[in-house]
């Protein structure tokens, strides 16, 4: 066993024995540890940002754009943001314990289906420095503990905001410090190790690009929920009330373009092509949105640039939009299926039966009638916080809140009863 993976397996190994003491918190004692850790992330504001500059620093040296850079970038106002984030976990409802289904058997055996932890969870992600929050008081809030596995860009804010919350937990509850791992190692290894850990990582969630998902699948013997792109379409049909049809649209890419629910491409049905394609690529014009067209768009709007095959497939994260005419709901659900990445697509009509087919045909995550695809998002869905947008089947699906964070178990209660 290398260097490396022995710091891995007792990373794990601290998390799975923090996990049972976490456990037995009541939503009480959770709830004061949540406070204790947003009040020390506000009084931590100077040394947060000494380590943040430090990570700015090496982001530009690396060659990273300013877009990047500002995301990742705290100040005091992103951090009394973050503390105020943890203020709201505190004000969700706790998930464990809750009764999902109780029934009485003929024999008299009560049958209750209780949410309880999951246990540890590891997140891989490359984000901002906010998740690392977001993600460890989620993962506290409903009883699991948690292994964070940041990009190396953050690595330096990432060490003093862990360092902050463990400082939080002993001044309340030191039995359950180890409750908040994170992995400081660079080693691509590292990950290739952890997601391994049949028995002690209880589930893997990964969160960023293509390659990293792919890294982590190919390797993982434990189970895994992915968070994978967001090419989201928005089908305009004939039916389409065009008002509504040019607002949707233009939020769904403009809102932020560089979120996994911002729309990538556009399937206008070719009967109201030419009334509405002009009209909406005058606002995208407006706002700065580069236009990708088949050759049908193009003939009505010139000025698009010619999509190639690549574009049907690309996430852009950016104001950049892919367009194309369809002849029918028909054809528009086709490109959907073999371009989407079940996330989050939009039908735009009036026509009732056009919304229905849409609706039990397409298979993403969330699917909308006459709304911008922006609003897959545990707070818009009254979640509260979430831990990112599952594109997976099994087990949690959409946003994942608290709840999703949660698995079940049986607990039968009987008065000496045998089976026959």
């Amino acid at each position: 066993m290398t260097l490396l993976q022995r710091e891995i397996l007792q990373i794990a190994q601290s998390a799975s024995y923090a996990s049972k003491a976490l456990a037995q918190l009541s939503s009480a004692d959770k709830n004061q540890i949540l406070s204790s850790i947003a009040n020390e992330l506000q009084k931590s504001s100077n040394e947060i940002i000494r380590a943040n500059e430090i990570d700015l620093i090496n982001a530009r040296e690396a060659g990273l754009s300013e877009a990047m850079c500002d995301r990742l970038a705290l100040n005091e106002s992103r951090i009394k943001a973050m503390a105020a984030g943890v203020l709201e976990v505190v004000n969700l409802s706790d998930p464990v314990g809750f009764v999902i289904k109780e029934d009485i058997r003929p024999n008299g055996l009560n049958i209750k289906k209780i949410r309880v932890p999951i246990g540890v969870i590891a997140i891989i992600y490359e984000a901002r420095p906010n998740v690392t929050v977001d993600a460890a008081v989620l993962c506290f809030k409903s009883g699991n503990a948690v292994i964070l596995k940041g990009g190396s860009e953050a690595i330096e804010s990432n060490k003093v905001l862990i360092s902050i919350i463990t400082r939080a937990i002993e001044k309340t509850n030191p039995e359950i410090r180890d409750a908040f791992q994170l992995i400081t190692s660079t080693d691509r290894e590292a990950i290739k190790y952890l997601v391994q850990l049949e028995g002690i990582v209880d589930l893997v969630i990964p969160r960023g690009g293509e390659g990293l998902i792919k890294n982590v699948i190919e390797h993982a013997r434990v189970p895994v929920i992915k968070h994978y792109k967001g090419i989201c379409h928005t089908y305009v049909d004939k039916s389409a009330d065009l008002e509504i049809a040019l607002r949707v649209s233009e939020n769904a890419k403009c809102n932020r373009p560089a979120t996994c629910n911002a729309m990538e491409t556009l399937l206008v049905h070719r009967e109201i092509a030419k009334t509405f394609l002009p009209k909406m690529a005058e606002i995208f014009n407006k706002k700065g949105v580069e236009l990708r067209g088949c050759s049908a768009s193009r003939e009505i709007v010139p000025s698009m640039k010619h999509a190639t095959e690549d574009d049907w497939s690309a996430e852009y994260l950016d104001l950049i939009l892919s367009v194309k005419v369809v002849d029918n709901l028909g054809a528009a659900l086709s490109h959907i299926d073999r371009y989407g990445s079940h996330h989050s697509d939009a039908v735009i009509a009036q026509d009732s039966e056009v919304q229905n087919k849409f609706l039990t045909h397409i298979d993403s995550a969330a699917v909308f009638v006459n709304a911008s695809t922006r609003f897959t998002d545990g707070a818009q869905f009254g979640l509260g916080a979430e831990i990112g947008i599952s594109t997976d089947k099994i087990h949690a699906r959409g946003p994942m809140g608290l709840e999703e964070l949660c698995t079940y178990k049986y607990v039968v209660t009987g008065k000496g009863q045998i089976r026959e």
